[in-house]
């Protein structure tokens, strides 16, 4: 006799106004705040109070641009970000139970910064910091910073080897860039700290180690400023849309967000990364992958389908996105979601078409059904993100057995 069905695993990916480009032009939409920390606090806020997993915070290192490997001159977009990682550190004291998930650039951003930025966000939090690994391919993006130069990849046949070649070595480098964060995490065990007033020790300097990783793009000696993080190792999340991300999803990563546009597909996806994770000696450890759309939502399908063609309207064109566009009721996405949690997806992370519409409509329309159906959590269980998604507290590399 089979038990009651598995709890879907959930998150929302903020940005700006909104997924839609013409989302900061609805009527609820507040564009004079978005550079505001009150606003990202009520977002954050709002999507804790549906009990999800983590929201993702969107960044990157050239303004947005319909163009994704070049600026455009477009003035009706929302255009400019707040630092992820910022956002995230002002919203962590204001709220609890949610994970964060800011976005690094990791082709650009060295992974020293990094480590102790999300190692301190992971403090302040008490437990609830990850980090999603964004591969940098834009020359506009290199060109801020002068130390290389990367070709225009949407000019040239994606199928063309050297393409290919010059993709794998940037998810490489992405993935040497993660092992270095992790063994910078791992650098202080978890006693280093004494803090005894009467011998006046306050560290136990053998027990913090250098990480001496030497490769082709990295050369860090270690260890890092920033006592090791409270839950040891935060969440490293990666988006993939094709073969080489797949495989930097399954070598280094605790949860890959996938684009499937059916459960076929969706089930194809998921194959390919447990392929991956298991090359990577990683068969026995739980990698979540998580389903990404877009979603339009409102009680009345209809409603929600012709939202989402006055936002076209409103844009001048028809919004496609690298995910799949979803216009309809939280009960009809509640299906979809179930279906394709069937063809091996852990969860979702669903992206708002226009905030806060869509994010209120996932949060007291979708989740109030999904627990209906006995398909999500009541109530936060665990305290940390690495609890919400199942994944122990990892043992430190370094200490002695």
């Amino acid at each position: 006799m089979s038990g009651p069905a598995p709890h879907l695993h959930l998150a929302v990916a903020l940005d700006g106004a909104g997924w839609h480009p013409a989302a900061w032009r609805e009527p609820d939409a507040r564009p004079g705040e978005l550079f505001t920390p009150g606003y990202w606090v009520d977002l954050v806020q709002e999507a804790q109070r549906g009990l999800l997993d983590l929201v993702t915070l969107e960044d990157g290192l050239s303004l947005q641009s319909t163009d994704r490997y070049g600026p455009d001159d477009r003035t009706d977009q929302v255009r400019g970000r707040l630092d992820a990682v910022q956002v995230a550190a002002r919203v962590a004291p204001v709220t609890e139970g949610i994970g964060l998930v800011p976005t690094a650039v990791v082709t650009h951003t060295e992974p020293f910064h990094l480590s102790k930025a999300i190692a301190t966000l992971d403090h302040v939090s008490t437990g609830r910091a990850g980090v999603r690994v964004k591969v940098g391919s834009s020359p506009a993006e290199a060109a801020h910073f002068g130390r290389r130069t990367l070709p225009a990849l949407g000019s040239i046949d994606p199928r063309d080897p050297a393409v290919q070649a010059g993709l794998r070595e940037l998810f490489d480098e992405a993935a040497d860039w993660v092992e270095v964060v992790r063994g910078l995490w791992d650098s202080w065990e978890d006693d280093a700290e004494i803090r005894d007033a009467a011998t006046g020790r306050f560290v136990d300097r053998a027990k913090l180690h250098p990480v001496d990783f030497a490769g082709r793009w990295f050369s860090v000696r270690g260890p890092s400023i920033t006592p090791r993080p409270p839950q040891g190792q935060p969440v490293v999340t990666a988006l993939a849309h094709q073969a080489v991300p797949y495989q930097l999803v399954g070598r280094s990563a605790d949860v890959g967000f996938v684009t499937p546009r059916d459960a076929a597909d969706a089930t194809a996806i998921v194959a390919e990364i447990r392929a991956a994770q298991a090359a990577a000696g990683r068969a026995a450890e739980t990698v979540h992958v998580l389903g990404d759309l877009v979603v339009h939502l409102d009680d009345d399908p209809a409603a929600a389908v012709a939202r989402r063609r006055r936002l076209d309207d409103l844009a001048g064109a028809e919004h496609v996105s690298d995910a799949w566009v979803f216009a309809g009721s939280p009960a009809q996405l509640a299906d979809l979601l179930e279906e394709w949690h069937g063809a091996g997806l852990t969860g979702f992370r669903l992206r708002p078409a226009t905030l806060p519409h869509d994010l209120v409509q996932v949060t007291r329309g979708l989740v109030p059904e999904l627990q209906r159906r006995g398909r999500f959590r009541t109530a936060y269980e665990a305290t940390t993100l690495r609890g919400h998604l199942g994944l122990p507290r990892p043992a430190n590399r370094y200490a002695a057995v």
